[in-house]
């Protein structure tokens, strides 16, 4: 029986991926380093500084690890001016209305991101005091796939992973939920992930009951 849902926040709540983007295009762009859309893709679900290493795979000199998170600052506030422009209008569909009616059966809900933007996006987009738990990019060691992120939301809720439904748009998310012994629903770009034990290319296509009856 599912007693609590986890949601990402990029992808699922809201989209930023555009942002990220061109935060990243303009950082490789400065540094001269090869970039596109298709790079870009192997950057979901993974932290700023990982993220940084696959752009950096491209360069052509090396970078010392000062240089590295100097690099990773300029990006995230690239980053943070556009996301200055995000507010509840941004949420994407079936999103609320899925999170309040879980909310209205009992069934308590969590932030499991691993950006470190968190508190500022949520509150951008008015959800700051809506979940029961908020585990994000400040408070973990480990990135997804690793299951930190989902283990401690699930623990500052209380509930035992194996109650616990993740919602992913990242394969490295829904991997990150098989790990913690965590049932997925997979949404958007991880709609084929074939371990996922739900899909649906919007949340507005579901139901409380449909995450109930896992």
């Amino acid at each position: 029986m599912i007693k609590a849902v986890i949601f990402d926040l990029d992808g699922v709540i809201v989209s930023t991926d555009e942002f990220h983007y061109l935060g990243w295009q303009k950082l490789a762009d400065e540094e001269g380093i090869f970039f596109n859309r298709t790079i870009n893709e192997r950057l979901r679900g993974v932290s700023r500084l990982e993220s940084l290493e696959i752009i950096l795979e491209k360069a052509a000199k090396s970078y010392s690890p000062e240089e590295k998170k100097a690099l990773a600052e300029k990006k995230n506030g690239y980053y943070r001016e556009l996301l200055k422009t995000l507010s509840p209008s941004d949420i994407l569909p079936g999103a609320i209305e899925l999170v309040n009616a879980l909310k209205n059966a009992g069934i308590k809900v969590a932030i499991g991101s691993s950006s470190k933007n968190t508190p500022f996006i949520l509150r951008q987009i008015g959800l700051a005091d809506t979940f029961d738990a908020v585990s994000d990019g400040n408070q973990i060691k480990k990135s997804k796939p690793d299951p930190e992120v989902f283990l401690l939301a699930a623990s500052k809720m209380q509930i035992s992973p194996g109650h616990c439904l993740v919602v992913e748009d990242a394969d490295a998310g829904v991997e990150a939920a098989l790990n913690a012994g965590m049932k997925c629903l997979a949404v958007g770009s991880a709609y084929n992930h074939p371990q996922a034990h739900l899909k649906a290319n919007s949340l507005s296509e579901v139901s409380v009951e449909i995450l109930c009856n896992l």
